[in-house]
Formats: structure tokens, C-alpha cells, sequence
């Protein structure tokens, strides 16, 4: 796969990809987004085909927020530390709202996304979708994050 690749609407993906992404619309459901109203799902599957979602949760103490990547990623790792993941996905909607709307994953998701990669030792597809209302699938987080910080960087070892 060339990075990105660029969907015009979701019919336009494999059919695990719409699945995955009808996943991550009903986590989005569950989002706890009362300060900014934007709702946002993540849906992640492993190896074995398990799926695993997770919904952004606000705090009044923004700080203590969490990410609906992040509270996929590591549902992911507490219930099922062997399995390799394969897939993310990541959808957004705004409060009450039943279309999509554009959005990618923010700098931290990024990172964390990354290092589940390096744990595992191998990449796995993102597909988000654009400021354009295009979906984007990367074969890897790597390419989310170009010059990221790794455990190379601490270890100070080359890639």
C-alpha cells in the first residue's frame, strides 16, 4: 500500500474497514463530551479479529481527559497483552449530531499509537477521516508521525 490512501466515502473501502468504522460511530455514542461536544470513537481490531472500541471521556480538569484512541489502545493491551493489533479506526460527530465529521487523531494519540507499534513490532492501518470529508488510510502510525520520538530516542539507539 502506497501512504495515504485517499476513499472519497466509506463505500469506497474493504468491508472490514466499514465495519470497523460502524464500530467506532457506535462507540462514539458513548463518548462523555460535555464541554466540548464532540464525540469521538475509536475502534481497533487485533489479529484474531477481536474487536476492541473506546470513546473520547471529558473532564471538567481538561488535562484529565482521555482520548477514545487511547481508551482503545489500552483496553486493547489490559485484555489482550498478546494480540497484535491490525487495524485502528477513528470517527467523530458532533453532540446528538448522527453524521460524521471530519477528524484525526491529535498529537498524543499519534505518540501512543506509535509506541504500540514498536511494542509489537509491527505496523497496523489507521483510517481517519479529512478536513475534506475524505477517508485516509496510512499502513502505519509511523506515517502520522514522521519525526517521532521513540524508545530509540531514550535507549539512544538507531532505528
Amino acid at each position: 500500500m502506497k501512504d495515504p490512501e485517499m476513499f472519497e466515502q466509506i463505500d469506497d473501502l474493504d468491508q472490514e474497514s466499514r465495519y470497523l468504522i460502524h464500530k467506532a460511530k457506535e462507540a462514539a455514542n458513548h463518548a462523555h463530551a460535555n464541554y466540548s461536544k464532540f464525540c469521538v470513537g475509536a475502534a481497533l481490531m487485533l489479529e484474531d479479529g477481536t474487536v476492541i472500541t473506546g470513546a473520547n471521556y471529558e473532564n471538567a480538569s481538561y488535562p484529565l481527559s482521555m482520548c477514545a484512541e487511547r481508551v482503545a489502545l489500552y483496553a486493547a493491551a489490559a485484555q489482550h497483552p498478546d494480540k497484535r493489533i491490525t487495524k485502528l479506526v477513528v470517527v467523530a460527530k458532533k453532540k446528538g449530531g448522527k453524521e460524521l465529521v471530519p477528524a484525526t487523531s491529535c498529537g498524543g494519540c499519534r505518540q501512543v499509537m506509535l509506541e504500540f507499534e514498536g511494542n509489537q513490532k509491527k505496523p497496523f492501518e489507521v483510517i481517519m477521516q479529512t478536513d475534506d470529508h475524505k477517508w485516509i488510510k496510512l499502513s502505519s502510525a509511523q506515517s502520522l508521525l514522521p519525526f517521532a520520538f521513540s524508545r530509540h530516542n531514550v535507549e539512544g539507539t538507531k532505528k
